[in-house]
């Protein structure tokens, strides 16, 4: 393998996730702003939006099964073929979203079938991350994994901003009466065009040589830098289960370091575009606004941030990105009481670059933490877990805390929390910088 494949790979993999994520950011920017009424309506708007955000938890529900399902076909049959079927899967959820009939037409089966496809998507995400970083990575040159691995990393935010040029335009356009009524389906049918681009791309790079290595031998060698905590395997036939015997502890720990900078992202571009226009009476485009600038701020440092930690190692960067989050994450949010766009916005800017300090190096980190024939379902199994329970139920937990409590200072509090969680876990990790990315 050429090392100046490498990059097409890398671009390739960003290409696939940047799909991925704006499918998943279209459906939730769509859940803070009209699926409540249009698929769940009721007389209470907390209710309405509550619903809502409950089916966009469903998704993180069953991202578990696509890692199983995705890191099996990654660890055994080759991570381009999973990332090619995770994209095509993703793609008919979405499309499917934009063309369902709402309560009003059909009734109940019309929340049955958004949660249907709701699923549908988490099983792709399932699969999505944990292979586009690690086609990545196991192509990259010595020295600069890291930073291969994180540019299908900046995925998450720019599909954020692709959604957001595609809704505000929009919303500009028909109105807010329009978008809430028809409108809302272009974002989600748009996404036929990106996802045949997607593929073409996804199809036209090759294989992992680090894949084909472990393919070639009979047995895996332990990797990351240590003995498996329990026992040595042979090529796993079901990579999960030979993770959860071998790895617990690194599952656990990489899990937690993840976990608080999946509650910042979802609660800055998911949640808080829909509490503060209900809750704080702050317009929806300035809470859009506030979020693409910080969300572009992120990935201005992504790269940077991840070329640093490939000579200076990974748990600096890391650590330094959760403490900040700790120290932020209640000055972050009690600036929605402002109501002022400025204020908001470099709030959140200032929030967003502290979680790429987390975020970047943990595309490399988290592979490095398991061995080859096991590191497809073991970097996604610790990324999705941390997703699931950081992320996904944080707009619905958030929405039952400000039921509680008004202020917006609960949040702070909730996200803080998470981040000291990754931070203690960061700190019971290793360094994997100088670890061989071998078989």
């Amino acid at each position: 393998m050429a090392k100046s494949e490498a990059p097409k790979v890398a671009v390739a993999s960003l290409v696939g996730t940047t799909i991925e994520y704006y499918d998943f950011a279209v459906y939730g920017t769509a859940s803070a702003l009209v699926l409540g009424p249009a698929f769940f309506p009721s007389g209470n708007a907390t209710l309405s939006s509550l619903a809502a955000f409950l089916t966009f938890s469903a998704a993180f529900l069953s991202r578990p099964l696509g890692v199983v399902l995705f890191g099996t076909i990654g660890d055994r049959l080759g991570r381009r073929q999973a990332l090619v079927v995770s994209l095509l899967l993703m793609g008919v959820a979405t499309v499917g979203v934009g063309l369902l009939p709402t309560y009003e037409t059909a009734g109940f089966l019309a929340p049955v079938l958004l949660v249907t496809l709701r699923l549908l998507q988490g099983v792709s995400m399932g699969g999505e991350w944990g292979g586009a970083v690690l086609l990545a990575a196991e192509h990259a040159p010595p020295g600069r994994r890291a930073l291969y691995a994180s540019i299908p990393n900046i995925g998450p935010s720019l599909g954020f901003l692709l959604s957001t040029a595609v809704i505000l335009p929009t919303m500009n356009i028909v109105g807010m009466e329009g978008f809430t009524d028809w409108a809302w389906r272009i974002p989600f049918l748009l996404s036929t065009v990106l996802v045949v681009v997607g593929l073409w791309v996804r199809a036209t790079v090759s294989e992992s040589p680090v894949f084909k290595s472990a393919a070639r031998s009979p047995e895996s060698k332990p990797g990351a830098g240590s003995e498996p905590e329990s026992g040595s395997e042979s090529a796993p036939g079901f990579p999960l289960g030979t993770l959860l015997k071998q790895y617990p502890g690194r599952l656990l720990l990489g899990t937690g370091a993840a976990i608080g900078g999946s509650a910042v992202y979802y609660l800055t571009i998911v949640y808080s575009l829909s509490y503060g226009p209900q809750e704080l009476g702050i317009p929806r485009n300035t809470m859009l606004t506030a979020a693409s600038i910080g969300a572009a701020a992120g990935i201005a440092i992504t790269l940077p941030v991840a070329r640093l930690s490939d000579r200076i190692g990974r748990r600096p960067l890391m650590l330094a990105g959760a403490v900040g989050c700790v120290v932020w994450a209640i000055p972050m949010y009690a600036s929605l009481s402002s109501r002022n766009g400025l204020v908001i916005t470099g709030a959140y800017t200032v929030g967003l670059m502290f979680l790429a300090l987390m975020f970047s190096p943990v595309a490399a980190f988290l592979p490095e933490l398991f061995p080859a024939r096991m590191r497809y379902t073991g970097a996604s199994a610790a990324f999705i877990l941390a997703n699931t329970l950081g992320g996904g139920f944080a707009p619905s937990v958030a929405t039952w805390l400000n039921s509680h409590w008004e202020s917006p200072l609960v949040l702070g509090f909730y996200t803080g929390g998470l981040c000291l969680v990754s931070l203690v876990c960061l700190l019971a990790l290793p360094e994997t910088r100088e670890h061989e990315f071998d078989i």
